[in-house]
């Protein structure tokens, strides 16, 4: 019954955010900032599946534009839980298929994030091309997931090299985002499903790679995020006992 309930409640909750989202992006169109607050909308919604999740941020946070997040991509609960510390002038990069999602497609599209289409390998590459273009020209940074899809209890996935050659080729640092395992720790049944912690890593200084190295730079970052997120499951396991 509580799951029926919570499930009621979300997507009743994620309609309004997404109507109204679309609505207040319209309003403001191409604003760089509209990324961030819808984001923030839905990050809001983590206590209907009973998280409590806690945000972690670099002091000098503000200072990180422009640059690349890359993100770890483990399932849906990553809209209520890392999609909150999507910072301001940051846009995502997502399959250009979520445009025919209905409601959020609108949303996704209306909020100013780049739309790839990945079965043109041909425009993908070109469209890394513009997205470095985009970031030194607009000021913006770019939010991306570099697994390239959700790992589903797999852990972290190998990355794709396309936020790094986009990274080195606009010469900004890439940001890792990490959040704590939730995969298979929510009951929507259960009135507590314990913690979970989203954290904002320091920058990674892409200049001392190039196109020739940009498999090494993937692996880098790869393992500073998983050694992260080990490090926080382990901090959440702790703290239960």
């Amino acid at each position: 019954m509580l799951k029926l309930v919570r499930i009621i409640i979300v997507v009743l909750l994620c309609l309004i955010i997404c109507i109204c989202g679309t609505i207040y992006s319209l309003i403001r169109f191409k604003n760089p900032n509209n990324v961030s607050v819808v984001a923030r909308w839905f990050g809001r919604l983590y206590p209907l599946f009973g998280l409590n999740v806690e945000h972690r941020y670099p002091e000098n946070v503000d200072q990180f534009n422009p640059c690349i997040y890359i993100a770890n991509h483990q399932n849906n609960y990553d809209m209520v839980t890392i999609s909150y510390m999507v910072q301001p002038r940051t846009v995502s990069i997502g399959k250009k298929s979520l445009i025919w999602i209905p409601f959020f497609g609108l949303v996704y599209w209306a909020t100013g994030n780049i739309l790839l289409d990945r079965d043109n390998k041909n425009k993908a590459h070109s469209t890394m091309g513009q997205v470095a273009q985009r970031i030194n020209q607009d000021n913006l940074s770019v939010w991306m997931f570099p697994e390239g899809t959700r790992s589903r209890g797999r852990g972290l996935l190998p990355f794709k090299t396309g936020a790094f050659h986009a990274a080195i080729a606009a010469g900004v640092p890439v940001v890792p985002v990490v959040c704590s395992s939730t995969q298979n720790k929510i009951d929507l049944n259960r009135w507590n499903n314990g913690k979970v912690i989203c954290e904002i890593l320091p920058p990674i200084d892409s200049r001392q790679f190039n196109k020739e190295n940009v498999r090494e730079f993937a692996n880098h970052c790869h393992q500073i995020m998983q050694h992260r997120i080990a490090e926080l499951d382990a901090e959440i396991a702790q703290s239960s006992l």
